[in-house]
């Protein structure tokens, strides 16, 4: 697609698209977990920009010329807060990857209109995911686009037959978890949740609240480990006397504890 940019161009592009922002809770959660996690994973490459929900215009001079996807990746083009995306302004850069959070009354949309646009904009992988099991069957789908036409993604199968389907655009899986999420399958209890997966580091990909619970954790397991080590030691230093008073010798007392012999003797200098 040709894109040109008119510095005359006085038409108002509208930073919404007069839709609501998401059907349910579900999918407005991973839409925000989606959006998050690649920040976080592509936030030491400056010419890499993640949104959602967010107008992208690509044709100039016409503003129904616009596709608002739950999540995409654009490479290429500066990471900076934006209130609409217009393709002519950002050096005619698209989407590489589109994610698209299907639901009731968006999966005729996701599964006919928007690929066959995708396509035409040249958008490299374009992924679907139902949150609840109940709109999209097989519940994730990766698609990548081959002469112009999009092409399903062989899945591979992990963790008793659940779907993981690499995304060679962003060096990443997405994967089925395999426990269910009690928050979104009030309707379908065979629904899975979806994380990214960083195959380079056998890791799943953390949004911030995940992120800091974690780390919270392992503030917690380093003051618990420090405390046992300083109890071990004052038990140690407690023991010393019991030893000499048995008539153990300082030698056999630093031996016994693991101590150096001048610890104890400073310990108690007069044995």
């Amino acid at each position: 697609m040709t894109i040109t940019n008119s510095p005359l161009d006085l038409t108002d592009y509208p930073e919404a698209d007069g839709k609501p922002m998401t059907e349910s809770d579900a999918t407005r959660d991973y839409l925000i977990y989606c959006v998050e996690v690649l920040r976080i994973f592509f936030q030491s490459r400056r010419n890499v920009y993640v949104s959602g929900n967010l107008c992208i215009y690509y044709r100039q001079g016409d503003p129904k010329a616009v596709v608002s996807p739950d999540v995409f990746v654009v490479f290429g083009v500066p990471k900076h807060k934006r209130r609409s995306y217009q393709v002519w302004k950002e050096g005619g850069k698209l989407p590489s990857f589109v994610l698209e959070i299907t639901s009731r009354t968006t999966r005729r949309e996701d599964e006919v209109e928007k690929p066959k646009l995708y396509a035409q904009l040249g958008v490299q992988e374009y992924f679907q995911y139902d949150p609840t099991g109940d709109y999209l069957n097989p519940q994730l789908k990766g698609f990548r686009l081959v002469e112009g036409t999009y092409q399903a993604i062989s899945p591979q199968t992990i963790n008793n037959d659940l779907l993981s389907i690499h995304s060679q655009t962003l060096g990443l899986d997405l994967q089925l978890q395999e426990t269910p999420d009690t928050d979104i399958t009030e309707t379908s209890r065979s629904a899975r949740p979806m994380r990214f997966y960083d195959p380079q580091t056998g890791e799943t990909l953390l949004d911030y609240q995940e992120l800091e619970d974690a780390r919270q954790q392992a503030e917690q397991a380093r003051l618990a480990e420090t405390q046992a080590r300083l109890e071990a030691e004052q038990a140690r230093l407690d023991a010393i006397p019991r030893l000499l008073e048995m008539g153990l010798t300082v030698e056999q007392v630093a031996e016994a504890l693991a101590l150096p012999v001048e610890d104890v003797r400073q310990t108690h200098p007069n044995p």
